[in-house]
């Protein structure tokens, strides 16, 4: 299997059940510049950071909060930029108040977002699971803003082993497109049901080079124990920390 979304996907998010039916998400990280490949994912308190490899600088594009996790309502929001704190809280704070968690609010905060401010107007895109106000059931919301048109929400029907995704880009190396919301969220299959086979799972698929150079940076995957209460989480990293 090949990454759905074609050789350059640039960051790409997958929410699913794994083979048994746990709620769980894997993030993808890929990048044609060596700067862009010159990251590594951290795991930091309750979350997942990308940063720097070695002493680069900081750079509010490319480094960043990719995964936030709360325990006590088993929330767990990924995305690829400034977006993710805003995104966690506000659905944070709906369950906590037994709200139902619309996926107005993702619309919203995406949109305030904007498009990146780079030469390709890099998508938003972020994914959330959260638990319903009412009966408790886990809520799958993924959104995207791209710089030409409204930021936009799509529906994630869940099912075991399927994992639904979006990304910034279409998948052409030479030419990134944004990602194509017609066509809806792209698909793959996953028979495990752990964190670090969904991370690895992810990160194999997607193979592939720019002028030689592997383009893969990273791949996080997240499963939620409903007996544990807790979030699972592995990262696979091409490169270790300097």
């Amino acid at each position: 299997m090949s990454n759905p979304n074609g050789p350059y996907p640039g960051r790409q998010l997958f929410l699913g059940l794994t083979a048994t039916g746990q709620p769980a998400l894997a993030y993808l990280v890929t990048g044609r510049s060596p700067a862009s490949r010159e990251r590594i994912a951290v795991a930091v308190d309750n979350g997942i950071r990308m940063g720097p490899l070695g002493k680069q600088g900081y750079d509010p594009l490319r480094h960043y909060t990719a995964t936030l996790f709360d325990r006590l309502t088993g929330t767990a929001v990924v995305s690829n930029g400034i977006q993710t704190e805003a995104i966690y809280e506000a659905y944070r704070l709906v369950r906590n108040i037994g709200s139902p968690p619309e996926k107005s609010y993702m619309q919203l905060l995406l949109e305030g977002a904007c498009a990146e401010p780079d030469s390709l107007n890099t998508p938003r895109i972020a994914g959330v699971i959260t638990r319903d106000g009412d009966d408790g059931s886990m809520v799958y919301i993924a959104g995207v803003k791209r710089a030409d048109a409204p930021a936009r929400t799509l529906p994630v029907t869940v099912e075991p082993g399927v994992f639904l995704g979006v990304s910034t880009y279409q998948g052409d190396l030479i030419n990134p497109l944004p990602f194509d919301v017609s066509a809806g969220l792209v698909r793959i299959e996953f028979d495990g049901d752990g964190a670090h086979g969904l991370a690895l799972h992810v990160y194999e698929i997607s193979e592939a080079t720019n002028d030689g150079q592997d383009i893969r940076v990273s791949a996080i995957g997240a499963v939620y124990s409903e007996e544990d209460e807790a979030w699972e989480v592995a990262i696979k990293n091409r490169r270790q920390a300097e």
